[in-house]
């Protein structure tokens, strides 16, 4: 049994809280740049993500427009019936500099931290590429 952390970090983003909460929010937005591919089953609000050969299954907890959407990914064994993976993606305007800020929640078994900043500062470098930000 692998005990799950808690990663966060902050990257600003050079575009509006109104364009980018599409793009943390909806199937389409996220598979712009989160996930090889994001689709959602309209019957239960469950999103599929996709990458590579690994398929997941999340569904969208919780969510205010314009502010934060949470995913927590479906129990694939006992420990995460217990203890549900998450991740959180926050919008923060920084009413000091006018900047906005995307925060990162992610509460995974993932163990090596360098790898999983490595790999969240690749997706938003790909986000920031989109959005022109």
């Amino acid at each position: 049994m692998s005990k799950k952390k808690l990663f966060t970090a902050d990257y600003e983003i050079h575009a509006s809280i109104k364009m980018l909460y599409p793009y943390i929010q909806t199937a389409s937005g996220l598979a712009e740049w989160f996930a090889d591919d994001v689709r959602i089953n309209n019957e239960d609000k469950c999103f599929t993500f996709f990458w590579d050969s690994e398929v997941h299954k999340a569904k969208l907890v919780g969510h205010r427009t314009n502010h934060f959407a949470r995913f927590e990914f479906l129990p694939e064994n006992d420990d995460d019936t217990r203890d549900p993976s998450y991740f959180e993606l926050r919008l923060e305007f920084n009413e000091l500099t006018q900047s906005v800020y995307l925060k990162i929640f992610d509460y995974s078994d993932f163990d090596d931290h360098k790898e999983l900043q490595d790999l969240w500062d690749g997706l938003i470098e790909i986000l920031r590429k989109t959005v022109g930000g």
